[in-house]
């Protein structure tokens, strides 16, 4: 058997009972149906960045997602259309998409993770989501046995949410379909962190390949570029509150109003403001020394050394400011 610790960013994660390197896509489906036919358990596993595996393994098959490809038409005004494997690597294709002169995601560099990764959770960054970009995704649909390809307006897409999160398992995804802008100019600064890294104001558009040097520069000062620190990114989502709770936050706190009302606030100044520091272990597990929503593995960590110390940031958390915060990693055989 093999040691899922092997395949996930955070170096954690017991024995596999059988893993499947599914190549192309019909391998992938092959795989799925013959253990769904068989009522074993499945885990799909992409690029092992947004996931945290129990120390006792997963007893089913672990079928991981290794296709490749894409296919793409660009033209001068309509921009680029680009379908791509969900196992292609998500860095290595936004770099890509900038290098063709096309344009909108640009601030979504340095994320780790696979194609296939990225509608699931809706990932973002810096003010701006995947789904802006997104024209579809073929899934197969492990109830009805069968390919669906899903307009961006049936994925359901929400913060760091989607569809194919919200009925988790159902879903393989097969490929992304995007539609991007053809050009060299960047989506608005949304940020001001990213407004100072660039020298700029809140609001303006830069060369695309420049904010994806700033995106990765910061990325890269916090850790939260893969290899850098044995993480698993942000462990913990912003936590979205109504106005109420908002307007009970010390005024320093972050907030940031969103289209139906609520109001986004950071998980990272909460954590901070809430007793968590950077450095802070429980075992082998610590808080980063770089960012304080990166829980790491400090070399020898146990995925119960990692829930302990979410557990702890969680609790502090809800004592002092009354937030829930939920986790943005999936985490299997275990419990937060």
């Amino acid at each position: 058997m093999t040691a899922l610790s092997k395949y996930t960013t955070l170096r954690v994660g017991g024995p596999a009972n059988r893993i499947v390197h599914a190549q192309t896509e019909a391998e992938l489906i092959d795989a799925i149906s013959r253990a769904d036919d068989a009522g074993e358990a499945v885990l799909i596993l992409g690029g092992g960045s947004n996931i945290l595996v129990s120390d006792t393994g997963f007893s089913g098959i672990v079928i991981r997602v290794e296709t490749k490809g894409n296919s793409y038409e660009i033209d001068a005004c309509s921009g680029g259309m680009l379908q791509v494997s969900a196992g292609d690597n998500w860095d290595e294709f936004v770099k890509f998409t900038l290098d063709k002169g096309l344009a909108n995601l640009e601030s979504l560099s340095g994320i780790p993770g696979t194609v296939g990764g990225a509608p699931i959770q809706n990932i973002g960054a810096y003010g701006h989501e995947v789904s802006e970009a997104i024209a579809r995704v073929r899934a197969y649909d492990r109830i009805e046995k069968r390919v669906t390809t899903f307009a961006a307006a049936d994925c359901d897409f929400s913060y760091r949410s989607s569809k194919f999160k919200k009925e988790a398992g159902r879903f393989v995804i097969l490929d992304v379909t995007f539609q991007l802008r053809r050009g060299v100019e960047s989506l608005p600064v949304m940020y001001q962190e990213l407004a100072a890294e660039l020298g700029v104001k809140v609001g303006d558009r830069v060369d695309t390949k420049k904010l994806r040097d700033a995106v990765l520069t910061i990325r890269k000062r916090k850790g939260m570029l893969e290899g850098e620190v044995a993480s698993a990114g942000s462990f913990f989502t912003n936590p979205i509150v109504s106005v109420d709770v908002a307007a009970k936050l010390p005024v320093d706190a972050p907030r940031w109003p969103q289209p139906d009302g609520s109001i986004k606030t950071s998980a990272a100044w909460l954590m901070e403001n809430a007793g968590i520091h950077k450095g802070d272990k429980s075992g082998g597990a610590a808080i980063s020394n770089m960012h304080v929503l990166a829980l790491s593995n400090a070399g020898d960590a146990t995925a119960e050394d990692i829930i302990k110390l979410a557990r702890m940031a969680r609790d502090k958390v809800k004592e002092v400011f009354g937030i829930t915060l939920e986790p943005e990693v999936q985490i299997v055989g275990i419990t937060l």
